[in-house]
This record gives C-alpha cells, structure tokens and sequence, in this order.
C-alpha cells in the first residue's frame, strides 16, 4: 500500500487546523482529523456549479461569488459553465490553500486561477456576501449547515444569516449550500428566510458513485 503523505498544514482563524494529505495521485484535506475534501470526491462540488448555472440560464454579465476555494473543482466547473462577460469572486479564508493549489496541487489546478474572469479575496466569505448584488451564491466551507471549520460560521446558517443571503441575491439569484448529508431543519430555515429551495441529492464522485451530498438551490423569488 502506498503511505500517506502528510504535506503542509495551516491554522484556520477563529478554527483548528488544517492538514494536506497525499497517497500516490491522491490529495485530502482534513480539519481536526475529519475529512473535509478528496481529490477523489469531485462530484458533487462539481455539481454545485453546473446545476446553479444551469438553472440561472444565460443571463448577461453572472457574478457569482465562491467560498471557499477548496481544491477548485467548483471554481473550475463554474467556469467551464459561464460566458466570458461573467465575473467569479472567490473568498477564501485560509490563504494557505490558495498556496496547495498552486504548489502540491497545481497540476490539478490548471490555469482556473489565472483566469481574467476569476478574482481571489482572502478573508470571510460572509462579508463578502453583505456586499451584495450577486447573481449566485455557492457555498462550501463546511461539511454542511454548520460550523466545523470554525464556530463562527454557524451565522451564515442562521435565520439572520440566510436574511444577508437573501438580501444579498438579485432576483432570481440563487444561493447553493453543499452539505455531505441531509438537514431537514436547514431546510425548513431556508424556506421561512422566504427562499424557493430545491433540495438535491448529488452522488460524490464525478462517475455517479459514491455516497450522496446534498445541495439546497434557494432562490430568491422576485
């Protein structure tokens, strides 16, 4: 069996810490040793872009914003899916991992980051959200509606939180939530905060296997 490979880590603000596996071509990042992400589990985050775009059909000038980074597959099929006037932020709250990505995992990278449509703001991706106007919304910087990166997360889950979500949607604009499991009450929250919300189930891998993620698409209506 080939060892794993313990390659950098990195102290999440108001969090724990954040560790960079590798076994062969294969890359994990795990916070307190629970698994965040996989190389090998792209599906549903791929998901998370193809479907929001889907959806929002082709509106002119889409600005979307992404939290966090992770290991790029939502950025990368966000825009595989969006036209050349579209503009993506992408908040990432631990700039060590935009580091990976260009370093242990640039082949996995490519050029996504290099992209002229594809701007990098380093800090909270919920101040980013209060700034407004965006056509989507993605977000996947837990395991699922609450707080295991860091506590203070919980509040973009939250009733007050999903009501700067809502605001922050042009209309029509959709905010995506990955999640590795289901949430019945998130979803009852999403629908009180006066969102449309369509719960999926996504497989985890990019071939339709592997275990089933959940992604809340809630539209904000009008």
């Amino acid at each position: 069996m080939i060892p794993r490979e313990r390659l950098a880590s990195a102290t999440i603000p108001g969090g724990g810490e954040m560790i960079l596996y590798r076994r062969g071509q294969d890359h994990r990042i795990l916070v307190d040793r629970e698994e965040l992400m996989s190389s090998r589990m792209s599906g549903s985050e791929e998901a998370l872009a193809t479907m929001t775009a889907a959806r929002l059909g082709p509106r002119a000038a889409q600005r979307w914003l992404v939290g966090g980074y992770g290991m790029g597959f939502t950025l990368r099929a966000a825009l595989a899916a969006l036209a050349k006037d579209a503009r993506v932020t992408v908040a990432e709250l631990v700039p060590e991992i935009l580091d990976w990505a260009k370093g242990p995992m640039a082949a996995m990278t490519g050029d996504s980051l290099d992209d002229p449509r594809v701007t990098i703001r380093l800090g909270d991706v919920a101040d980013a959200i209060a700034e407004g106007q965006w056509d989507a919304v993605l977000l996947d910087v837990d395991n699922g509606p609450d707080g295991l990166v860091r506590a203070d997360n919980d509040r973009l889950y939250s009733s007050a939180g999903l009501a700067v979500l809502k605001r922050a949607l042009r209309p029509g604009g959709i905010a995506a939530i990955w999640s590795a499991g289901k949430d019945p009450a998130f979803t009852r929250r999403l629908a009180a905060a006066g969102f449309s919300v369509d719960e999926q189930a996504v497989r985890a891998r990019a071939n339709g296997k592997g275990p089933q993620h959940t992604i809340w698409f809630a539209t904000r209506r009008g």
